[in-house]
């Protein structure tokens, strides 16, 4: 059955018809989503997409006080759902005012923070699979999470009209550095440790992910405040089914080395990049196994500690969503992984 906060949803916008909408107004009344969810409600028109929102009892923050660095001069509005036609969830298009969500544990808390890069192939974002199920999954272990919504599009290395682009400046890595010097920077607000705070990322958010771990020596925009002043680098990392880290990716399938697993020229690895969880399904082909190879031989290379998880079957963008696979208790496993590096408590 479809739960009732995403029913009002499916009959505003039109996805089970518009006979339905006085009894979704009337169960989200009767039975609305709970404060401690992460599940946004998205309540709107399908001609007039809203902004996308958190859940009641969470706000999101602007990531940039004022002027945000290498904006767009005129950009499309900020949309939620697919192109017309297609079956309605809650990506995001076209954001141009980046913001962070804070969701706390409500009980136990262990200190840990991650901050969660959802991912989308730098077009859109995956809200929802990549982002709120995801943080629904952290805080239930006691880990605050910090949901990014990053600029898209073009803000990475990404597909554009079936050819690879590559932007000049990759805005999404200066959203992802200016938010670990805010999570920082409210470490006592938000009740964790500034040394214990990491990052997770999904396909184009695991690239996000990679990036910003080996690009923390300094800012890729100009200092706007104290926050700034504060270490970009994460304190671990997280990287699951990632895309656009393997050399070859953009060559030809049929004459490509597949023996040479070297990283693209914009991740350089080093022996200060975070220590690494890997995850990936082997039978993915939309980022093929590569991607995670290529980075584990680099992070292997600078000694940098990693584990790494290949599943046999499992695809792309599974989430933390269950399936009939063993893939679908990876969340488990790095967990596991968090005790022994000492983010958790041993149990």
């Amino acid at each position: 059955m479809m739960n009732r906060s995403w029913l009002i949803v499916a009959c505003v916008v039109g996805a089970l018809g518009p006979a339905c909408k006085a009894v979704a107004i009337a169960n989200f009344l009767l039975d609305p989503p709970q404060p401690g969810s992460s599940k946004a409600v998205i309540i709107t028109k399908a001609e007039h997409p809203a902004v996308w929102q958190p859940s009641p009892g969470h706000t999101q923050i602007p990531i940039w006080p004022e002027t945000v660095p290498d904006a767009l001069p005129n950009p499309k509005p900020e949309t939620v759902g697919p192109p017309a036609g297609r079956e309605w969830w809650p990506r995001v298009n076209d954001v141009s005012r980046p913001t962070m969500t804070v969701y706390s544990p409500k009980g136990r808390n262990t200190g840990a923070a991650v901050v969660v890069f959802p991912g989308g192939g730098y077009q859109f974002l995956a809200m929802d699979l990549e982002g709120t199920e995801v943080c629904d999954w952290a805080i239930s272990r006691g880990i605050t999470c910090v949901l990014l919504k990053y600029r898209v599009p073009d803000s990475g290395p990404t597909l554009r009209d079936g050819h690879r682009y590559y932007p000049k400046v990759q805005t999404a890595l200066q959203d992802a550095q200016r938010t670990l010097g805010l999570v920082r920077q409210h470490a006592a607000q938000y009740e964790i440790d500034p040394h214990k705070v990491g990052v997770i990322g999904f396909s184009a958010g695991g690239h996000l992910v990679a990036a910003v771990s080996t690009h923390f020596s300094q800012r890729t925009y100009k200092p706007v405040d104290a926050a700034d002043g504060l270490s970009c680098r994460p304190d671990f990392a997280i990287v699951v089914y990632p895309g656009h880290l393997w050399k070859h990716e953009d060559e030809d399938h049929a004459t490509r080395d597949e023996t040479d697993l070297s990283l693209r020229s914009d991740i350089r690895v080093t022996p200060n990049t975070p220590q690494t969880f890997l995850l990936q399904a082997e039978d993915d082909h939309v980022d093929g196994v590569e991607q995670s190879l290529a980075y584990y031989v680099a992070l292997q290379k600078a000694g940098v500690p990693t584990e790494m998880h290949l599943y046999a079957q499992g695809g792309h963008a599974f989430g933390v969503r269950s399936s009939r696979f063993p893939v679908s208790h990876w969340p488990m496993l790095v967990e596991e992984w968090m005790r022994t590096i000492g983010l958790l408590a041993l149990q």
